[in-house]
């Protein structure tokens, strides 16, 4: 597929939690747009845009186009859930979501412009007992 002048490519998205994202650190711009420099165990560092996370919807914002989700490590901001497609509604308290999206901040919290979003509550508890060993998989094999 050929790309016009326009058109960025971006990295494929990074499994992270928000607590790697809130000790980020922004690392200018890269081929694929603003990327933060995201520390990982042992030293290393991943450099990343497009972030995977999942969490628990805690508080919904609507109006501002905005949700609050929790993962093991705390909480991080979701910002344009109105205009992302959604198969079946996922957006209500105590929802256990995926959420893929570009980087916005990541300090005092992380927040996150979504890009696609979806629901895991059907299979909740074995999804959040495999997101960790899911991640630190996943960036041990980039980084």
């Amino acid at each position: 597929m050929l790309k016009t002048t326009g058109e960025r490519k971006r990295s494929p998205p990074v499994k992270v939690l928000s607590g790697q994202l809130r000790t980020a650190e922004r690392s200018g711009t890269a081929d694929c747009g603003d990327a933060f420099t995201v520390r990982l165990r042992g030293g290393r560092s991943l450099l990343a845009s497009l972030v995977w996370m999942q969490g628990t919807v805690l508080e919904l914002q609507l109006d501002r186009n905005t949700v609050l989700l929790m993962d093991e490590t705390g909480t991080f901001a979701v910002q344009g859930v109105n205009n992302i497609p959604k198969g079946k509604p996922c957006l209500s308290q105590g929802t256990y979501v995926m959420v893929m999206g570009v980087i916005q901040a990541v300090s005092p919290e992380p927040v996150i412009r979504a890009v696609k979003m979806a629901d895991l509550s059907e299979l909740a508890a074995l999804h959040r007992r495999m997101w960790k060993l899911e991640v630190e998989e996943l960036q041990r094999l980039l980084a």
